[in-house]
This record gives C-alpha cells, structure tokens and sequence, in this order.
C-alpha cells in the first residue's frame, strides 16, 4: 500500500465515511492515474477536467457513475493531497425514483416462503427493525436489548442508533439461538473457512431473491425493498414521520419524506379542496350576495 493510499484511508476514516464510500472514492482516485499512468498527486486541473469529460461523453457512464468519480476526486484534492485543487464542477445526476414497496401480505409470503431457519431470521429482522443489508450483516447478538425492546444499530460512516425489536421477532430469535449459538455476529457465515465472520452482502441479496420468486412476488427486485417497506408501513400506520426518521437513521428528513410519495394509502386520505368546499353553504352566500336581494 503506497503512502498516499494510506494518507487517504486515513482522511476517509477521520471524515467517519463509510466502507462503501471508501471503495468508490479509491476506485475513483485510481482510475484517473491509471488512465493518465501518473501519480494521481502530480494531475492538474486541466487533466482532472480532461478526465471527467472523458468518462462523460467518450466512456459514456452513467450520470451517477460520474457523479461517484467527481465526488471521489474532490475529496483526495481537498483532504490529501498537499496542494489543493478546487473540483466544483457539477454532474447531473439521474432522476431518483420513487423506491419500490411491497404490500404486508408480500412481505409474509417472502418470509413464510423459505424453510431454512436463519434465512427466515434474516428477512424478519431485516424487515422488522427496516435495517440495511449491511446493518443486517453486522449485528452482534448483544446488540439485541429485550428489556428496552430495541436493537442497537451501527449505521452509515459508523453511526450508532437504536431501532424496533418486534416482539414476534424476539421469539424467533430466541429460538435461532438455541439452535446456532451465534457468538461474534447475529448471522455468521456458513463456510467453516468462514467461522464467526459476517455473511457477505451477496449472500444476503441471494437469499432475499431466492424467497422473493419462490413466493412468486414478481415486484420488489433488491432487498433494499424491506427496508421501504417498512417505513412506508409505520407511515400508513399513522407513525410520526420525524420518528420514522430516527428508526431509518436517516441525516434528513428531506430523505424519509420521499415515503410519503410512495405511501398510495396516505396520499389517498388526503381530500381534494374541491371537496372541501360547502357548496350549501356558498350557494346560501351567492343567494345573499347577488344583485336582487333585498336588504
């Protein structure tokens, strides 16, 4: 590992980004010194700009795509190189989409739909406490608190937080736990090669898509989809959005209201002004109003 490699890792760890965003940015900072074959210290920025052009219109990448490189790049200028280069360009990026939700009865097929019982253990606790596959994969069994009735979250960029412990959950888990006596993670891997260590990000989508057909739910690709869906429920449920919030773990609430674009049942409760409007009450008044009342 170069100096500069370990200079950035460093910044990236201070900065408390997560390892999902340590990949993207050294993948960006390496591929501009692969492109050029130089030290990505030794660029200028007129070859940083060169670069982006490059990936934009003669590579093609996607919007997002480009938009990963660019915010990669400004972050090795502005916090390890010794000379700063501004990188304020921007890339427009695609249009979000709203996020997929499946109905409760889609997500109990899905769940009913496997026999294996830590597989099962691995959709209902993802569901139910609306964690991130990567919150899934880290959880600790110490980590699960049945006195308060939550769990202990360690999020995005290492952000600890506390969710839902449903009390169907409890049970299961208890019962997974007779059974595997899990030590270091909730959900270890399977490969004794692999003892006490976390199961990979693969494995869990593998598992999710494997149950997702085998119940024939034909919507919902990603299991990312439990997790909208259960913020999406404890919306229709009449939950308070700013709780929602601090259950998803979300910086924003900008992010979490993007669920009450999704939530069809929560939009629908919603009346029209048109139907607000006493018509008994305002024809009375245009009666009252009109040229030949008499006063």
């Amino acid at each position: 590992m170069t100096d500069l490699r370990q200079k950035m890792i460093r910044a990236m760890e201070l900065n408390n980004l997560s390892h999902h965003t340590h990949r993207a940015y050294l993948a960006a900072v390496t591929g501009i010194a692969r492109f050029y074959n130089q030290s990505p210290d030794k660029m200028t920025k007129e070859k940083i700009e060169d670069y982006l052009l490059y990936l934009k219109h003669d590579k093609g990448n996607a919007p997002n795509s480009c938009y990963s490189v660019l915010t990669g790049l400004r972050f090795f200028y502005k916090y390890v190189t010794e000379k700063q280069i501004p990188v304020t360009y921007s890339v427009r990026r695609t249009t979000r989409k709203l996020p997929q939700v499946l109905t409760m009865e889609e997500i109990w097929k899905i769940i009913c739909s496997t026999n294996n019982l830590k597989h099962r253990l691995i959709l209902v606790t993802t569901y139910s406490a609306g964690l991130r596959a990567s919150e899934t994969i880290n959880l600790n069994p110490k980590h699960i608190d049945s006195k308060t009735m939550l769990i202990k979250v360690k999020g995005k960029g290492k952000k600890e937080r506390y969710t839902l412990l449903s009390k169907r959950l409890l049970v299961e888990l208890r019962s997974y736990y007779r059974e595997y006596r899990p030590k270091t993670y909730l959900f270890p891997s399977s490969f004794k090669k692999n003892k006490d260590q976390p199961l990979s990000y693969e494995t869990i989508r593998t598992v999710y898509e494997d149950a997702r057909k085998k119940a024939g739910v034909k919507r919902g690709a990603g299991v990312h989809t439990l997790r909208h869906s259960f913020a999406t429920h404890l919306l229709e449920a009449g939950y308070d959005i700013r709780k929602i919030q601090v259950l998803m773990g979300h910086a924003r609430l900008t992010t979490t209201m993007i669920y009450l674009h999704v939530s069809r049942k929560t939009l629908s409760k919603i009346p029209s002004p048109l139907d607000l409007i006493d018509i008994e009450h305002a024809e009375k008044e245009d009666r009252t109003d009109g040229p030949n009342h008499k006063t």
